[in-house]
């Protein structure tokens, strides 16, 4: 077995770090069924605003979310492959279950 480059490992670790914090986990599983906004978003994820912010700033660094900014509105989307197929994995891998159960 051959490992791959550094940087393609590097470039893997990244993601799913990102992904390994619950409430990015949350917001992104709320991202990958539609667009929102974030003061929609705060409900469904039931965080602070700032909370809320320092998660999706870390998102948006990390390039796995979109913005678009309507009047004083900014909405979130994330569309990037990479995580909605990580989702879906990890669905089949624990099934989808209601919040806390």
């Amino acid at each position: 077995m051959t490992l791959e480059p550094d940087d393609a490992l590097e470039d893997k670790a990244a993601l799913l770090s990102a992904i390994a914090n619950e409430n990015r986990l949350k917001i992104l599983l709320v991202l990958a069924h539609k667009e929102i906004s974030v003061g929609d978003l705060m409900l469904h994820v039931d965080l602070s605003q700032s909370a809320l912010s320092q998660h999706l700033s870390k998102l948006r660094a990390d390039k796995l979310v979109k913005t678009r900014r309507s009047a004083q509105t900014v909405f979130y989307r994330t569309d990037d492959q990479r995580i909605l197929s990580l989702l879906r994995a990890l669905d089949e891998i624990f099934g989808s279950r209601p919040p806390g159960a």
